[in-house]
């Protein structure tokens, strides 16, 4: 695994990623559960979103960062020119430094690189870069339903205290 900043050339696999990431969570499990004008509205347009988004990640001169996790195989020869098994995951933060708070937004990881720690590395990057810029406390935030338990699990493992909160959706 190699942990490098966010480069230009990144963002197609990176919003590839996000896509392939979220997938199951809007199309499995939030759109059955809403209903499908609850879904439009909210999510309708869901892909797209995170098309346009995407290129806005990572913005240095906002705060605004974006690392990303390569996996190595035997053809990866650490030059970084992507011979090697591509763009497993990456992470997404920002920081107040006025407030001295880091917060992160996006944490994606390939179906076939989870459970090898690649959003724990990723994580704690973005805890180091948040330190190094003066932030004393980080917010992450996740769903409470059965697609993001691992996630919550992992934010539970890097020390995160978990926030009770609800949301409630209504057609009217």
């Amino acid at each position: 695994m190699r942990i490098r900043a966010f480069t230009p050339r990144d963002l197609a696999s990176l919003t590839d990623l996000t896509i392939e990431t979220f997938r199951p969570f809007y199309e499995d499990s939030f759109r059955p559960l809403v209903g499908e004008t609850v879904f439009a509205n909210q999510h309708g347009d869901w892909r797209d979103d995170y098309r346009r988004e995407a290129p806005r990640l990572h913005a240095p001169e906002r705060h605004r960062y974006v690392a990303v996790a390569e996996a190595g195989d035997d053809n990866d020869n650490g030059d970084g020119d992507g011979d090697g098994d591509g763009l497993a995951g990456y992470v997404a933060w920002s920081v107040d430094p006025d407030r001295r708070n880091g917060s992160i937004s996006h944490l994606a990881v390939s179906a076939q690189h989870r459970r090898h720690h690649f959003g724990t590395a990723l994580c704690e990057r973005a805890f180091a870069h948040m330190r190094s810029l003066g932030a004393e406390v980080v917010e992450i935030g996740t769903g409470g339903d059965p697609f993001h338990a691992p996630a919550r699990a992992l934010y539970e493992r890097l020390g995160c205290t978990a926030l009770p909160t609800a949301v409630y959706y209504r057609q009217l």
